[in-house]
Order: C-alpha cells, then structure tokens, then sequence
C-alpha cells in the first residue's frame, strides 16, 4: 500500500469582502436600511467567488455602513488595493459590489463608476486594522 499523500485541491486565491456590523454600521442607528438582507444578499452573490468577512467595527462609524473590498493574490499583483466603501445603505450600490467582486474584484476589474461615490480614505491607523 501506498504511503504517498494524495495532494488537496486548494481553492483559487479570492477577494475578502469585509462587511462592519459594529455600533453603528448594521444597526438601527442607520436607519431605512435591511442590514440583514443586504448581508444575506453578499454572501448569496458571492458564495465561492470571495470570502465574506464580518467584524464588529471598522471605527469608519461616519461612513456607515462600511464594506471594504481587498484584492486577491493576483489582483494585488496586478496593482489592486483594498477599496473602502461607505454609506452603503442602499440595495443597488451592494448588487454593483457584488457583480465587481465576481468579475474579479480591484486589480482585476474596474469598478461600476456608481461606487466611485462610495469610495473614502480612512485614517492610516484604521486602515492598519483591517489591511495589515
């Protein structure tokens, strides 16, 4: 019998989509908003495609609800950096997320020009955080 070990299929290198369910983003602090399904609705969109994060607090609590798209392996070695994205309150901008992770996310893949509105710097410190 043989001793060799039969290699594991490893998946492909993915995007991480970081979702902030903290004191602010998710809660009823914004309100209008179905934090649940918009939840729901990545991780429906992007199941096998992206890792879908959720963290408690992003300390971007001005940007609520805050989603930060980090590239994959290829796409940081295409150029890509990770892109934060605030207010993100409405059904549609998560569907434009969702359809630039999965045709491959920053470095890969322009974002809709829609989400240009969304797009904020946080402080370094916050960024360390969550990029580092």
């Amino acid at each position: 019998m043989s001793r060799r070990r039969t290699p594991v299929a490893q998946p492909a290198p993915r995007c991480t989509v970081t979702v902030c369910r903290g004191c602010c983003c998710g809660t009823a602090k914004v309100p209008g908003v179905d934090h649940a399904a918009q939840l729901a609705a990545l991780k429906a969109e992007l199941t096998g495609v992206a890792q879908i994060r959720v963290v408690n607090c992003l300390d971007a609590c001005e940007q609520a609800d805050v989603i930060v798209v980090q590239p994959s392996p290829t796409g940081r070695a295409a150029g890509g950096r990770p892109v934060w994205l605030g207010l993100v309150n409405d059904p549609d901008a998560t569907a434009d997320i969702a359809t630039w992770v999965r045709a491959g996310g920053p470095g890969l893949s322009e974002p809709p020009e829609i989400l240009d509105l969304y797009e904020f710097s946080p402080s370094r410190r916050v960024r360390r955080g969550v990029e580092g």
